[in-house]
């Protein structure tokens, strides 16, 4: 396949994606293979939650449309245009490629995907056992708009084999056997990472329903939820926690609601000072990760030596949400719509792929 088919058959696959939105799925006239794939993924959709109690159909919509609009012409366009892609190098050099994906969130490992099959490599897939579905799904309609693909793609259930280069994703301690099992190999490894939020006190209440939207996207089970809040001293909660009761609705979520009360019972076992408002709640820690109904919160007293702070500990973390008080962070609400060319921990994987041997 030449480049150019390529991006064209993801384009018609963020064209297919279009269609599908929470409560109003709209088959459109000039959409490729409808008639096959349409009502099939629909109905996965709303099957989602029973192979994983987190994927809730609004969850699974959301991660829909966000790759329906990444998947544009001029997306993929921007994206590629960065890089300088040799056909008769990559066909010489088309390397099997092993994706060992996460299943926090919806079609989590879906970039990875779609890398190693726009550089011209193979994709040896073993996907998370909290979303075997989605991704094969996805991966029959792209087969199906091509069927060269099929040579391409590899969905592996026991141990894999064959491969030359190995893009895993994983906790702490399964990074570590990553490393050690995948040593002779060229890799990418990624570990657990957070998302934090600098505040100042002078954010408006769209911004901090905004920040509500980064905290409890995905009941904030994602590397680019918001985790961890810095504030200044002498901070008030109170405009924060006004903004965010538009999420109350959260509670009502069987496995959030079980979470919030077992974490909350711990915390106050342990004699924590917590704040609370029903549905989450907020303790002052100097770690990154909060657990799931938790946000966990520092203060600070000069925004430099911040900077500094997150600079020294990058690799835990994987967005800055602020109104631009850090550099080259990110504006509130936007932790869970990344770009294509916004990568995961900041490893370029484009480049990974295209000059790895």
């Amino acid at each position: 396949m030449t480049l150019e088919t390529k991006k064209s058959v993801f384009v018609e696959l963020g064209k297919f994606l279009s269609q599908f939105s929470e409560g109003k799925s709209v088959k459109k006239t000039g959409v490729l293979h409808n008639e096959a794939f349409f009502d099939d993924f629909e109905k996965l959709i709303h099957l989602s939650q029973s192979h994983n109690g987190w994927y809730t159909p609004e969850q699974v919509y959301f991660a829909i449309q966000s790759w329906a609009e990444a998947l544009t012409e001029e997306n993929i366009d921007k994206w590629i245009s960065n890089y300088s892609f040799d056909a008769a190098a990559e066909e010489k050099n088309q390397k099997n490629v092993a994706l060992i994906l996460a299943g926090n969130i919806p079609l989590v490992g879906f970039h990875d995907f779609l890398s190693v099959l726009i550089t011209g490599n193979k994709a040896l897939i073993k996907t998370s056992s909290n979303d075997q579905h989605l991704l094969p799904f996805l991966a029959k309609y792209l087969i199906f708009a091509d069927e060269s693909l099929e040579n391409e793609i590899t969905f592996v259930e026991g141990k894999l084999e064959n491969f030359d280069t190995v893009i895993a994703t994983g906790s702490n301690n399964t990074a570590r056997y990553f490393e050690y099992y995948f040593k002779d190999k060229p890799s990418i490894i990624r570990k657990n990472r957070n998302s934090v939020a600098v505040l100042n006190g002078k954010e408006s209440k769209e911004d901090l329903e905004a920040l509500g939207e980064d905290i409890f996207r995905y009941f904030g089970l994602g590397c680019r939820n918001v985790s961890k809040l810095f504030v200044p001293k002498d901070y008030s909660f109170v405009a924060f926690f006004e903004a965010i009761f538009k999420y109350q609705d959260v509670i009502h979520y069987e496995k959030y609601a079980n979470n919030y009360d077992y974490n909350k019972a711990v915390f106050l076992m342990s004699n924590f000072k917590l704040l609370d408002n029903g549905f989450l709640t907020l303790k002052e820690d100097s770690s990154y990760a909060s657990p799931i109904s938790s946000v966990f919160y520092e203060f600070y007293e000069n925004i430099e030596d911040l900077q500094t702070r997150l600079e020294t500990d990058a690799e835990q973390i994987q967005c800055i949400v602020s109104n631009d008080l850090i550099t080259n962070s990110i504006a509130f609400g936007q932790t869970q719509n990344p770009q294509l060319w916004d990568y995961a921990d900041n490893v370029d994987t484009i480049t990974f792929l295209l000059t790895t041997k």
